[in-house]
């Protein structure tokens, strides 16, 4: 460039530009091709890609996995504090996978998706339902199982509740865990009924059962498995739920992250683990 400047000076008599100006001239260009070697560096660097999540909890040597720790057969907390059910058993075949260490993170419905937002975790498993709101700063898993909202009550009065406008009645008193999506359903349909907050989802099924409430909408896989455990309690047609929603693992913006344990997943299910492992979970005993 400054060649070029000098020859370009030259061929230019009429203009008689004086030798301060050609020096100016000189100066400038030179000072540009200076910078540029400079910054290239810089520019280089702050346009490379930032390394994905999946690659960040390769290079850490640990999966840290949210789970609360209240909801049977995903994840529960034993009194020794440990982690056990379907969920816990996936994440640690997916540290395998990953080829790390696996640390079980407590976290809790109502602190959730907070919990998510402040980097606590990389990842969620713990019978997670999918819906838009979550979806709306975090990212899903192809979904593991299929379910949906119907009744959990005495047995003795299973044929008062076969309806949401069986439920939806002044003196009906239904159950929730605040924070969650069982929460939510019985808000949106429930107007005349009393909504019974509960905060310990470990011992909900037993207010049922002493008569402080009549009963509780939650997922029919857990209806299932509660029934089992309380003989006093139904499952209200479990194969006919109120509405539909799955279950999925809850994941940041992350694509390589996302393929990665959509493909585990994938295998997992296809090979017939993940049939067994639910199995062994619906069946456990939890006394």
């Amino acid at each position: 460039m400054v060649r070029l400047l000098r020859t370009h000076a030259r061929t230019l008599p009429e203009r008689r530009l004086s030798s301060a100006l050609v020096a100016t001239i000189l100066w400038v260009a030179a000072l540009a091709l200076m910078l540029g070697v400079c910054l290239a560096p810089h520019a280089e660097a702050a346009n490379a890609p930032e390394s994905s999540a999946l690659d960040q909890i390769i290079e850490r040597g640990t999966l840290k996995v949210g789970t609360t720790g209240d909801y049977k057969p995903f994840s529960y907390r034993t009194g020794d504090n440990r982690f056990i059910g379907l969920d816990p058993d996936l994440a640690a075949d997916l540290a395998r996978a990953l080829g790390v260490k696996l640390e079980l993170v407590p976290t809790s419905w109502p602190t959730l998706m907070q919990d998510y937002q402040n980097h606590r975790f990389d990842i969620a498993m713990s019978g997670i339902s999918v819906n838009l709101d979550r979806q709306k700063t975090a990212w899903f898993s192809a979904p593991y199982q299929r379910d949906g909202k119907t009744p959990i009550a005495l047995c003795d009065h299973q044929n008062d509740y076969q309806t949401l406008e069986q439920i939806d009645q002044p003196g009906v008193r239904v159950i929730v865990n605040p924070g969650g999506t069982n929460e939510r359903f019985a808000r949106e349909h429930l107007n005349k009924a009393t909504i019974v907050d509960h905060p310990d989802n470990v011992t909900i099924f037993d207010q049922i059962v002493q008569g402080k409430a009549d009963l509780m909408m939650t997922d029919a896989i857990e209806t299932r498995l509660q029934a089992n455990l309380h003989p006093e309690l139904c499952a209200i047609h479990p194969d006919q739920p109120f509405n539909f929603s799955e279950k999925a693992v809850l994941l940041p913006r992350d694509m390589d992250l996302k393929l990665f344990v959509d493909q585990w997943l994938h295998q997992l299910r296809e090979s017939g683990a993940f049939d067994e492992q639910l199995k062994h979970w619906l069946e456990y005993d939890w006394s």
